[in-house]
């Protein structure tokens, strides 16, 4: 370990080592097999001066972070969407073959049914497919979330669930992240400084090799924009897991991952003063000193 190295990078790296080293084997979903740990300890990211979480002992591919984040935010859930854009993170549990081992042979491919967005945007609103117009159905947590920051900070209930058991058999894929508590500390102002906008993330299922890197990169991105959008500074990411898990075909990634040294999150910047969670734009956000070592690949169970 050298003086100058990213400790919050080698938290994740610990983290792989661990579980690869203690966990359990256990069967899954996909058929591949994991390595697994229940409930390890959390794992913190400062969101401070503009940084941003993005690993860099391999490449993330930050414009599909970002687009599936806006996404998210827009309520969609048609994954062709994604699909259009070169981003083909969600076209495995959006196919026919998927969806019908679902029971969702009504489906188009692609609608994967009341996944994040939806539940951010219309928790409780009955679903009907990616074309329906659900303007003012259900309520919309990603608004009030906005509006208690701004009006009720002290709040202990800035809350976003994307976990709504009712509506779970309807969708390709329940939440793996899917829950999220939002908090204000120095609402005072005290020392000339801002209130700051902290977020701890809960997920139940944790990919470490693919998923996690995407998972933290995608809330510190939505802690920023609620915090531009609120007028505030950023505090924290609080990563809490659950069934945390290595894919056992993605091992050797890992150990030859977990051999790099990390070096310094990048910067992420806005180019416009956005006070709409609905009116941002890829275009708003500045990605600067992104530099890291070279893609390690890991194929995506489904």
């Amino acid at each position: 370990m050298t003086a100058d190295e990213n400790l919050e990078e080698r938290q994740y790296l610990d983290l792989c080592k661990r579980i690869i080293t203690e966990g359990e084997t256990r069967a899954d979903r996909t058929g591949t097999g994991t390595i697994s740990l229940f409930a390890p300890p959390s794992i913190r990211f400062n969101l401070a001066d503009d940084k941003l979480p993005l690993l860099t002992t391999k490449r993330v591919f930050y414009r599909g972070v970002l687009e599936e984040l806006l996404w998210f935010v827009a309520g969609s859930t048609d994954s062709t969407l994604l699909t259009d854009k070169g981003i083909h993170i969600w076209d495995g549990n959006g196919s026919r073959e998927f969806l019908d081992s679902r029971g969702l042979q009504q489906r188009e491919v692609g609608d994967l049914g009341p996944v994040y967005g939806f539940q951010w945007r219309h928790f409780g609103a009955e679903y009907k497919g990616v074309d329906h117009n659900y303007s003012g159905l259900g309520v919309d947590q990603l608004l009030e979330v906005v509006d208690k920051i701004k009006n009720n900070p002290y709040d202990r209930r800035i809350i976003l669930s994307a976990w709504n058991p009712k509506d779970i058999p309807e969708m390709a894929l329940p939440p793996c992240h899917m829950f999220a508590q939002f908090y204000v500390s120095n609402i005072d102002g005290k020392n000339g400084q801002k209130p700051k906008l902290s977020c701890q993330l809960y997920q139940r299922s944790c990919d470490m090799g693919l998923g996690v890197p995407f998972n933290i990169a995608s809330y510190a991105l939505l802690t920023k924009m609620i915090a531009q959008v609120c007028g505030v500074d950023c505090g924290e990411l609080v990563h809490v897991m659950g069934d945390a898990h290595v894919y056992l075909d993605h091992v050797e990634g890992l150990k030859e991952q977990i051999e790099r040294t990390p070096t310094q999150f990048p910067k992420l910047m806005f180019n416009r003063n956005v006070t709409d969670i609905d009116d941002f734009k890829f275009e708003d956000f500045v990605l600067q000193g992104y530099t890291p070592q070279k893609k390690i690949d890991m194929k995506m169970s489904v």
